[in-house]
């Protein structure tokens, strides 16, 4: 059996959505793996439910996804704002928490730190911590593209193709 794969990120929310999907289970049967897009927990299907019958669906059926898959790869790309999409942070982070790789693509080249003082007036403090300089609020450093917390938990690719490839690798390399 091929490596099931979750596919997350806001796609779903894309006109083109269904190309996207199309494009990465592509990829992933390239790579001998089968992509796997998220759940709309069956509402399509003519779901009459309240909008919260209808999220709790939606939310149950993604989340019995990532359990079932060998490992997930996420579009992290920046998602109404500097910060990726908040629902594929919490994919990312349940399937880091279940063990699984997580593979992602989409992150922004430089430093989140450089992106944020692009957007807004930072400065350094005394310390030479670097914060925002209208609410001070501190703006995390350290070199790495994505908060630390997604940046050490997974393996950051820059296309998709080349994420699928790299997941592909990591369970070629379990396999021996």
């Amino acid at each position: 059996m091929r490596p099931r794969v979750y596919l997350a990120g806001p796609d779903i929310f894309f006109r083109d959505s269904a190309k996207i999907y199309e494009s990465l289970k592509a990829h992933c049967a390239r790579h001998g793996l089968e992509g796997v897009e998220p759940s709309d927990g069956g509402v399509r299907d003519g779901f009459s439910g309240s909008d919260e019958e209808q999220a709790r669906r939606i939310y149950e059926g993604n989340v019995a996804l990532i359990r079932e898959a060998d490992g997930v790869i996420a579009n992290l790309m920046d998602f109404r704002g500097l910060e990726p999409d908040s629902g594929t942070v919490f994919e990312v982070g349940f399937a880091v928490g279940l063990g699984k790789p997580v593979v992602v693509y989409g992150v922004p080249s430089g430093s989140y730190a450089s992106r944020v003082c692009k957007q807004l007036d930072c400065v350094a403090d005394p310390s030479g911590a670097l914060r925002e300089r209208e609410s001070g609020v501190m703006v995390e450093g350290l070199g790495q593209p994505l908060n630390l917390m997604l940046a050490c938990s997974t393996a950051i690719e820059l296309t998709a193709e080349s994420a699928v490839a790299r997941l592909a690798a990591v369970f070629a390399e379990r396999a021996r």
